[in-house]
């Protein structure tokens, strides 16, 4: 990978971690590149079923370097935004993969819209987000203000994003920011359990599946419907659908493969 970034791949799980402990993890340009091409390679990979996205050291995501954004060749915000971010955030929600958050310390800023953007997310008990925007004069990017009423709800999500308090791991669990929160030394054993509980699953559904919840806060019952009848077409016509009748039929584990 590059300076800044880590990806290990165990079996069916690959690991990104952010690796610019003693800046807590913020992202430079060559950072952002290289995680958006890894989840972008990791996208295509088949032998992938399941990615976990975290930091090193004690926090998960600074955001934005800002000293970066002190250089004088630094590019506008709305440029930079566009042409670094946002496609990271839309490689992680296209990905069929199911992606795992595993919020090791303070996610900021753009570190907690990546944290958002995740499928699902597990924090330490030393974890933290704030949407720091607000107090050097910007707005929440990268998603987040996408992300948060979906899963938070509207009022929540205004109080986060224009009071702009922090919210501790506790409190993350409480209003469903997270879904579980366990002791630092434990996260990423239980992100790793759940991880390859999720590579077990059926690929082509995994995707499927992620594509319905994606599209569900802007469609209607209907919609939703007919666009379930249509990824269960897809899916009742697969080689994992046939696998996985077998094997309930067999009293076994299915095999499932993707196809």
């Amino acid at each position: 990978m590059t300076d800044g970034l880590r990806l290990d791949i165990d079996g069916a799980v690959a690991t990104l971690t952010l690796d610019r402990a003693a800046a807590l993890n913020a992202l430079t340009v060559p950072v952002k590149v290289a995680l958006r091409e890894a989840l972008e390679s990791l996208a295509s990979d088949r032998d992938v079923r399941a990615v976990i996205l975290t930091g090193a050291g004690r926090a998960f995501c600074a955001g934005q370097d800002l000293a970066e954004r002190e250089q004088p060749d630094a590019p506008p915000l709305d440029v930079e935004v566009r042409e670094r971010y946002n496609p990271i955030i839309r490689a992680i929600r296209s990905m069929g993969q199911p992606v795992i958050a595993a919020v090791n310390g303070v996610a900021a800023g753009a570190g907690a819209s990546l944290a958002l953007a995740c499928d699902l997310r597990i924090a330490s008990e030393d974890a933290r987000f704030v949407l720091a925007f607000g107090r050097i004069g910007l707005v929440p990017d990268s998603g987040a203000t996408w992300f948060l009423p979906r899963i938070i709800g509207l009022a929540r999500a205004a109080e986060l994003a224009l009071v702009g308090d922090q919210v501790d791991a506790a409190e993350a669990l409480r209003i469903g920011l997270v879904s579980k929160v366990v002791p630092g030394d434990q996260l990423m054993l239980d992100a790793r359990s759940l991880a390859v509980r999720l590579a077990a699953g059926a690929p082509l559904a995994m995707a499927l599946t992620k594509e319905a919840l994606q599209r569900s806060p802007t469609i209607d019952l209907d919609e939703a419907l007919e666009g379930e009848a249509k990824l269960q077409g897809i899916a009742g016509l697969s080689a994992d659908h046939a696998e996985g009748l077998s094997a309930f039929r067999e009293k076994r584990p299915p095999r499932f493969t993707g196809s």
